[in-house]
C-alpha cells in the first residue's frame, strides 16, 4: 500500500475543494445562462410589446388627424345640405304657387320649412276664397232682378223754360216721396 503523505491529502483536499468549486461555478454558470435565456425571451416579447404599442400610436396619431378632418368636412356636408333644402324649398313653393294661380305669391313665406310653406298656402287659399265670395255677393247686390222695369232715361229739357224745369223737378220729387 501506499502511503500517502499530509501534502498528499492536503492535495487530494484542494482537489476535492477546487472540484466543489468548479461544480458551484458550473451550477451559476448554469443559472445565469437559464436566467439569460429568460431575459431574451422577456426582451424579444418587450420588443414585439413595443412595437405593438409603436402600431397602435401610429393608427392612433392617423385616426386622430382623420378625426381632426372630419368636423370640417361635417361642417362642409351640413352646408351643403342646408344650400339644397333651401334650393329645395324654394321650388316647392314656386310649384304650390304655380298650382294656384289665383294665390298671390305674397301671401305665402319664403321660408325653408315645407310645412311653413303649406301653412302659408293654406292661409292664402282661404283669404282668395273669402274674397271671392265678397266679390260674388257684391255682383249679386248690385244686379237688377230679372223682370224689373227699365229706368226711364231723363226728359229732354234743353228746350224748356226754367219754370217749367222747375215743374218737371218738383213732379218727379213728389212722385219719389209718394211711392
Amino acid at each position: 500500500m501506499v502511503r500517502r503523505t499530509q501534502a498528499d491529502e492536503d492535495s487530494d483536499e484542494r482537489i476535492a475543494e477546487e472540484r466543489a468549486q468548479i461544480e458551484a461555478l458550473q451550477t451559476a454558470a448554469a443559472d445565469a445562462e437559464a436566467r439569460a435565456a429568460t431575459l431574451r425571451i422577456e426582451l424579444a416579447s418587450a420588443k414585439e410589446a413595443h412595437a405593438s404599442v409603436e402600431a397602435q400610436l401610429a393608427e392612433a396619431a392617423s385616426a386622430r388627424e382623420a378625426a381632426e378632418g372630419e368636423p370640417s368636412e361635417l361642417r362642409a356636408d351640413v352646408e351643403d345640405v342646408r344650400t339644397r333644402l333651401s334650393e329645395a324649398a324654394v321650388k316647392y313653393r314656386e310649384a304650390k304657387l304655380a298650382s294656384a294661380p289665383e294665390v298671390p305669391a305674397d301671401l305665402v313665406p319664403a321660408s325653408e320649412s315645407l310645412a311653413e310653406i303649406d301653412e302659408g298656402f293654406e292661409a292664402a287659399q282661404r283669404v282668395v276664397g273669402q274674397l271671392r265670395e265678397r266679390m260674388t255677393e257684391e255682383r249679386q247686390s248690385a244686379r237688377v232682378p230679372v223682370g224689373s222695369p227699365t229706368r226711364r232715361g231723363a226728359p229732354d229739357l234743353s228746350g224748356v223754360s226754367a219754370s217749367e224745369k222747375i215743374r218737371v223737378g218738383l213732379r218727379e220729387l213728389s212722385e219719389r216721396e209718394g211711392r
